[in-house]
């Protein structure tokens, strides 16, 4: 599975913040108990800090075991922090922005190596 993650670095800096409703053009909303976290680019959502958004070709399957952990453990090793958010047909990480290309690295090393 590691081996097809193809991650893919979106262009943009994303923000994630607590909103009262949806923001048009969000990535994701989580409702949580709290409040409703919206994830979207800076341009619609300014935040800080900003954080970037990989997302990875590879068509996961949600019962897969441990995919997030060995993302995780990979940006960890590096000292990158990682929220993966797990969509129906993709993963999506947020990585700090300014640790965007080295994540980029150690993902592609990930599945090379895979």
């Amino acid at each position: 599975m590691l081996a097809g993650l193809r991650p893919e670095l979106h262009p943009e800096p994303y923000g994630i913040s607590l909103q009262a409703a949806p923001v048009d053009g969000a990535f994701a909303c989580i409702a949580e108990a709290e409040g409703l976290t919206v994830i979207a680019p800076l341009s619609v959502l300014p935040a800080d800090p900003a954080w970037a958004r990989i997302s990875l070709a590879l068509h996961s399957d949600l019962a897969a075991v441990g995919l997030t952990a060995a993302l995780s453990g990979a940006l960890a090793r590096h000292g990158i922090s990682a929220n993966v958010i797990a969509g129906f047909h993709h993963d999506h990480v947020l990585v700090p922005w300014a640790r965007r290309d080295d994540a980029m690295r150690v993902l592609q090393d990930l599945s090379r190596h895979a």
